[in-house]
């Protein structure tokens, strides 16, 4: 016979470090938030590729528990960073976690895609895209983000190997334009540019 499941145990936080793009940072994550013990191949892959200047203002597009925006908060500490998820577990590991670190310049909340943000305008956009969210929700994350970036603003994106073709489809048609930074087995980073 097996032995019993040890309830208590697995309710309690999954904690870890990391250092991600020079950043050393603490995570409390949970079971059904994405990669809860260790940050996915993917995340490492964008954050190595992406610029950020110390004054720009960030978006992370469904953060999870945060390591993707705060990494951003960090490099940008003159700048503001949000996180947003549509799942509030996610939303509030994020939120505790960027307390949890001391970043004063980020904030987490709740929204699906970009429905519940306000008006305002990001240097850089980036995105661990789920794999499963489906080509529609692709095309209004891709005309949102073109809608909410500055002049000359940067959507980064990381996506399975196997959506590449397809993203670098949408970001001609959006952005006029598609870079390709990185390809792995798994995982592609791509950047688009708002025009100036």
């Amino acid at each position: 016979m097996a032995a019993p499941l040890d309830l208590k145990k697995i309710r309690q936080d999954i904690v870890f470090s990391e250092t991600l793009k020079g950043q050393h940072l603490n995570f409390h994550t949970t079971w059904g938030i994405f990669s809860p013990r260790e940050i996915d191949e993917g995340t490492h892959m964008l954050l190595n590729h992406m610029e950020i200047g110390e004054e720009d203002d960030c978006l992370d597009l469904g953060c999870g528990y945060g390591p993707i925006g705060m990494t951003m908060a960090r490099l940008a500490p003159k700048g503001q960073t949000l996180l947003v998820d549509k799942d509030f577990v996610g939303v509030e590991y994020a939120q505790a976690n960027i307390e949890r670190n001391g970043i004063t310049n980020a904030e987490a909340m709740l929204s699906n895609g970009f429905a519940h943000i306000d008006d305002r305008k990001f240097d850089i956009i980036a995105s661990n895209i789920p794999a499963k969210v489906g080509n529609e929700m692709l095309y209004i994350f891709m005309y949102d983000a073109m809608a909410r970036l500055k002049p000359g603003g940067k959507l980064y994106v990381v996506t399975i190997t196997g959506l590449r073709q397809f993203i670098k489809r949408v970001f001609n048609e959006v952005f006029g334009n598609y870079k390709k930074l990185k390809q792995g087995p798994k995982y592609t980073v791509a950047v688009a540019v708002k025009p100036e």
